[in-house]
């Protein structure tokens, strides 16, 4: 069974990595998606994948790689997608 979220990472999270890092955990969970930079700062990531898995990058969103200063982490559910590998866009 495949979910989709989509999350919106707010903080200091841009600038320190955090979609390169994000992508990285994504691809070793095994997640199809992308994040990438908003023009308000923050980083919007869409996953689709396991369900255990979208929980384990979710918990890892909260943290993000560490230069990373993460104050919120707002996700939401979207209709499930295929989509092909994880970009950083």
């Amino acid at each position: 069974m495949t979910i989709c979220v989509r999350c919106v990472v707010s903080g200091k999270v841009q600038g320190v990595f955090f979609r390169a890092a994000t992508r990285q955990q994504a691809v070793q969970l095994g997640i199809q998606g992308y994040a990438k930079n908003r023009l308000d700062g923050r980083v919007e990531v869409l996953a689709c994948g396991e369900p255990r898995a979208i929980s384990q990058l979710k918990a890892w969103l909260t943290k993000g790689p560490p230069a990373a200063r993460v104050s919120g982490v707002a996700c939401e559910s979207m209709p499930a997608q295929t989509l092909q590998g994880f970009t950083t866009g």
